[in-house]
């Protein structure tokens, strides 16, 4: 009984020291916890809804990133090929060249020697041009998905000057140029 009435003293104290008011801090605590279910109610459950939405779009982007990363690949894969097909083209050009050369040497040496110089000059002119080709294309391709990956990723359409800048930084990157 001693220690309630002395727990009793003890709290009058601390209220008139501290000029709490009972009624007062009451009603705050139901205040507060009226403003928390209303925010809990209408903020937060929409705000972890966009939370689980934006991780939704960025796990989609990243799935379409290494779609695009192979596709990219394949493409690479392909200039190859294109590459050696018109190396082998050219080399059998060449060989073609070299033996009407030998053909003609008996009866028109120098006329056979111009022939095969100006057919090797071809070969390379078409070499260079399918090799010229193929990088622009696959220049084009590489843009276009950057392009379009970035304005996904941004969700934006994009102006023409960024379409450039993008552009011009993924050929950079792909040392293409």
């Amino acid at each position: 009984m001693i220690v309630l009435a002395s727990l009793q003293e003890t709290a009058s104290g601390i209220v008139e020291t501290f000029g709490i008011d009972v009624p007062m801090l009451i009603a705050q605590g139901i205040n507060f916890i009226i403003v928390a279910y209303v925010i809990y109610r209408f903020a937060f459950k929409n705000v972890l809804s966009t939370i689980k939405e934006r991780e939704k779009q960025i796990a989609d982007s990243l799935k379409n990133a290494e779609r695009i990363k192979l596709e990219l690949e394949e493409t690479e894969k392909q200039q190859q090929q294109t590459l050696q097909e018109a190396s082998l083209e050219a080399k059998k050009t060449v060989t073609s060249a070299q033996e009407q050369a030998k053909a003609f040497i008996e009866s028109q040496k120098e006329d056979a020697r111009k022939q095969a110089e100006e057919i090797v000059e071809k070969a390379k002119i078409a070499m260079e041009q399918e090799r010229q080709r193929v990088l622009n294309d696959a220049r084009e391709e590489i843009a276009s998905l950057v392009i379009l990956t970035t304005s996904k990723v941004l969700q934006k359409e994009l102006t023409d000057d960024e379409k450039k800048r993008f552009s011009s930084s993924a050929v950079q990157k792909l040392n293409l140029e």
